[in-house]
């Protein structure tokens, strides 16, 4: 074979490797997402479901807790001058909602707080667009009616936390127009009587607690414009030591664990709690304000101690909505997008932690 003819072969196959390796280099990203895609199962990280609207006035600051298999709704601010006393049943299971008894209308307010033993629910605290309250109401689901009770001891404020475990209600932190505080007070409805419990944490106020077997949780917050990271659980049977730090909500540790806690921290957020999920018990932090409005949702592990991303809120980015569990089933409810009246949600939503996004049910 003549040289000149094999070296131009030769010549031939270099160019040709040349433009393989060069196609090879253009096309390998895309090969290896197809390969990822391929082998690495897709998984969703829940759902937002847009549920009945709220039959009642758009509002934010409102305040709800649940007594057997209802979940009720009240109180609030209009984004100008009104602040409501009217309170809203809703039945998970018919999606619907109905007006039960309100509160006195001189008893209307904002940013108060509320919460349930198993039989009855309590609002106190808060704001009327004038003065910072202290006044302590009972309702009565069987009777329809409020009742007055004894005042909250720790003094006038709003935007404080509460929960209920047993037969009592927990209220706590808050802000008095000039100060946030870091007291806890114990009622019990018995006896109509206070006693104060205490609080381990940092002051703050527009806090998130929850309940878990039996246990009570407190963790978000602000104070003097800072988020606060700390988070603590009470354990009522534990006399001694009933306040426990958790892990905090930020990148705190050494540890990898938190490297990710990038926008857990807020305030006036929206918490709950889902029972029997295909993961186990969880509880959901989402919305909230930090700088900005939100909409990033994290899952918190009772077991590890450890918080999870999950699906963005599908709603537009809002805070000062209230949180809801009710027969093992989590919701955000009502809230405000910006300033001013036409802000105001009468929103429902709830969330469905193990489903795949699908965007045209909000």
């Amino acid at each position: 074979m003549p040289k000149d003819f094999v070296t131009a072969l030769c010549i031939k196959k270099k160019k040709m490797k040349q433009i393989f390796f060069f196609r090879l280099l253009i096309l390998l990203p895309f090969i290896l997402n197809s390969c990822a895609k391929s082998s690495i199962p897709y998984t969703q990280d829940g759902d937002w479901i847009t549920r009945s609207q709220l039959n009642g006035p758009a509002r934010s600051e409102a305040v709800s807790f649940t007594i057997g298999n209802y979940a009720y709704l009240g109180t609030g601010w209009d984004g100008l001058n009104t602040r409501y006393a009217d309170f809203w049943q809703y039945d998970p299971v018919n999606d619907n909602w109905s007006q039960v008894g309100s509160m006195p209308s001189s008893a209307a307010r904002s940013d108060a707080v509320g919460m349930a033993t198993d039989a009855k629910g309590y609002v106190g605290t808060g704001y009327d667009g004038f003065n910072y309250l202290q006044d302590f109401w009972e309702f009565d689901p069987n009777a329809n009616s409020w009742a007055r009770k004894a005042n909250f001891p720790g003094g006038t404020r709003y935007e404080a936390v509460g929960f209920g475990i047993g037969n009592f209600v927990y209220v706590g932190t808050g802000f008095d127009g000039l100060n946030a505080h870091k007291d806890f007070y114990r009622y019990d409805p018995s006896a109509d009587a206070w006693n104060e419990i205490g609080f381990s944490g940092n002051k703050r106020y527009s806090a998130v607690a929850f309940v878990y077997n039996n246990k009570g949780y407190v963790v978000t917050g602000v104070n003097s414009g800072t988020a606060q990271g700390d988070f603590w659980v009470y354990d009522p049977s534990q006399q001694s030591t009933s306040w426990t730090e958790l892990r905090h909500i930020f990148n705190y540790s050494t540890e990898s664990y938190d490297d990710g806690y990038t926008n857990i921290e807020r305030w006036n957020a929206s918490a709950f709690v889902i029972k029997g999920t295909k993961y186990g018990d969880k509880a959901y932090i989402s919305t909230g304000e930090n700088g900005t409005l939100m909409v990033a949702t994290w899952e918190y592990d009772f077991l590890t101690d450890l918080w999870k991303p999950k699906s963005n809120f599908e709603g537009p980015a809002t805070t000062g909505g209230v949180g809801i569990t009710v027969q093992n089933r989590g919701y955000i409810a009502t809230g405000r997008t910006g300033n001013g009246q036409a802000s105001q949600s009468d929103y429902l939503r709830e969330f469905h932690p193990n489903d795949v996004i699908n965007p045209n049910n909000n």
